[in-house]
C-alpha cells in the first residue's frame, strides 16, 4: 500500500476545509490498494465539504452531506472530553465516517495519524503500528469486534501498545459489557461512543452528550440528536432529507420544520437529526459520572447531566402473534449467556405468527454440547416473556461484517430466512 496516500488525502481534505475545492468523497477500499477519493463538484451547492455513505447495513446507503463547520465541531467536541487533541491511529478506512472522523480530527490538530487499515487485528501489525505514534496524546477509534479479536489471546506487547491509548473509542456497534469490563479490567482506556454518519460520529460518549449536544426524546421513545455536528441531509434525496431533518424548535419558533438542501440557518435555529433508534433519557449526578470522558453537562448545570440509554431500533420491533418484541433486547439477553460470545436477532415473516423471531449465535466455545438452547429458553422466558424465545437458531462461526465492522444485517438475515441445516429450531 502505498505510503502517500495519507498526506495527499490531509492536503485534499484541507481544500475543502478552506473552500478551494469540491466536495470529497472516500471510496471504498479494495484489498491491497491505498485509499482514494474523488471529487463531487454535483454536491458543491449543498454547502457540504465531504460526501460520505451510510453503511447500507439496513438497506440502501444514503449519501450524506457533511459540512466542514460540523467536522469542525465534532472534532473540537471530542478534544475537550478527552482531555485535548492528540494523534490518532487509523484503523478504520476513510469512506466511512468513523474513519473520516481521525482524519478530520487531524487536520484540526496538527497531526498525522499512523494509517492501519488492513490486518487490523493482527497483535503484532496493531502493535507496531501502534508504536509509531509519537505524540504525547495517543488515541485510536474502533468497532467492537476489532477490540475483540484483538484481546482474544494478547501478547504482553499488544497489551502494552493498547494501554498507551489515553482513549480507545468503540462505536459503530453495541459493545458487550463483558468485553468492556474486560478491557477495562486489562487497564485499557475504553469509551464506548454512539452516533452515525448524520452526526460525523460518535456524539454521545458512554451514554453522555458532547458538549453542544442535545438528546431528546421523540414519539415511541425515538432518539433525536441537535447540534453543530449534524449533517446537512441526503444528497439528491429531498424528501428522505425532510423526513430525517429539522430545524429544531425553540422560544420563538416552538414547531420543528423540516431541513431543506441548500438552506442556511433558519432564523438562527439548530439542526436535528431524527434517528431511528429507540431509547431512553435519564439524569445522573456529575459526581457518580463512570467514564473517562470529562462529562461537563452538555448545557445542563454542572452538577446534573443527562445520560442516554439505547434500547433498541425502530424497525428491529417485532411482532409475533400480536405481540411487541424487541430484537435488540433479545440479543442482549442471549449474549449474558455465558457459552455466548456474539449473536444476531431479526423477525423474518410467517405465515403462522406474523413474524417470527430468529436469531445467528456465535458460540464462545467450540463445544455445541449440552442444553445450551435449553438454557436460552429459560433465560429468555424468565427475562423477556415467551414470545422472545426464537424459534429458529443458526449456529455460526462468526457474525459476517460489513467493512466498517458492524454486523452484515442483510447477509444474517438471508441466512436465518433460508434457515439451513446447521441451525436449531425449536
Amino acid at each position: 500500500m502505498s505510503e502517500y496516500w495519507l498526506p495527499n488525502a490531509l492536503k485534499a481534505l484541507e481544500s475543502t476545509r478552506l473552500g478551494d475545492g469540491a466536495p470529497l468523497e472516500f471510496l471504498p477500499g479494495e484489498t491491497g490498494a491505498a485509499p482514494s477519493w474523488t471529487d463531487r463538484p454535483e454536491a458543491a451547492g449543498t454547502g457540504a465539504a465531504v460526501v460520505v455513505r451510510t453503511s447500507g447495513s439496513t438497506g440502501t446507503p444514503k449519501q450524506t452531506l457533511l459540512s466542514w463547520d460540523a467536522l469542525d465541531a465534532s472534532a473540537q467536541m471530542t478534544a475537550q472530553v478527552l482531555g485535548g487533541h492528540g494523534q490518532w491511529l487509523l484503523a478504520l478506512h476513510p469512506s466511512y465516517v468513523a474513519g473520516l472522523a481521525v482524519l478530520s480530527r487531524s487536520l484540526v490538530a496538527g497531526t498525522e495519524p499512523v494509517a492501519l487499515l488492513e490486518n487490523t487485528t493482527d497483535p503484532e501489525r496493531f502493535g507496531k503500528a501502534a508504536e509509531q505514534l509519537t505524540a504525547d496524546r495517543r488515541l485510536v477509534s474502533l468497532v467492537p469486534t476489532q477490540l475483540q479479536r484483538l484481546l482474544t489471546d494478547p501478547p504482553r506487547r499488544l497489551l502494552e501498545a493498547l494501554r498507551r491509548f489515553d482513549a480507545i473509542l468503540l462505536g459503530g456497534a453495541s459493545t458487550s459489557a463483558d468485553l468492556f469490563d474486560r478491557a477495562r479490567s486489562l487497564g485499557l482506556n475504553v469509551i464506548r461512543t454512539y452516533g452515525m454518519a448524520e452526526t460525523c460520529g460518535g456524539c454521545v460518549y458512554d451514554g453522555y452528550p458532547l458538549p453542544g449536544v442535545t438528546v431528546e426524546m421523540g414519539t415511541h421513545g425515538r432518539v433525536l440528536l441537535s447540534g453543530p455536528m449534524v449533517a446537512l441531509g441526503y444528497h439528491e434525496a429531498p424528501e428522505l432529507t425532510a423526513e430525517k431533518f429539522e430545524w429544531a424548535p425553540d422560544a420563538r419558533s416552538p414547531q420543528a420544520t423540516p431541513i431543506r438542501i441548500g438552506e442556511g440557518h433558519h432564523q438562527g435555529r439548530g439542526r436535528r437529526f431524527r434517528t431511528d433508534d429507540l431509547g431512553q433519557l435519564t439524569t445522573e449526578r456529575a459526581a457518580e459520572v463512570e467514564s473517562i470522558a470529562t462529562v461537563t453537562g452538555a448545557g445542563h448545570s454542572a452538577q446534573i447531566v443527562p445520560r442516554l440509554t439505547i434500547t433498541g431500533r425502530a424497525d428491529s420491533v417485532i411482532i409475533t402473534g400480536g405481540v411487541k418484541v424487541s430484537a435488540e433486547e433479545v440479543r442482549c439477553a442471549i449474549e449474558s449467556h455465558p457459552a455466548v460470545r456474539e449473536a444476531f436477532v431479526a423477525g423474518i415473516e410467517d405465515a403462522e405468527w406474523g413474524q417470527k423471531v430468529v436469531a445467528a449465535v456465535v458460540l464462545s466455545t467450540a463445544s455445541r454440547e449440552g442444553n445450551t438452547f435449553d438454557e436460552f429458553e429459560v433465560l429468555l422466558r424468565d427475562r423477556l416473556g415467551a414470545a422472545a424465545v426464537p424459534k429458529h437458531y443458526e449456529l455460526l462461526g462468526a457474525l459476517p461484517l460489513l467493512p466498517n465492522g458492524k454486523p452484515d444485517r442483510q447477509s444474517l438475515i438471508e441466512t436465518l430466512t433460508k434457515g439451513t441445516d446447521h441451525g436449531h429450531s425449536t
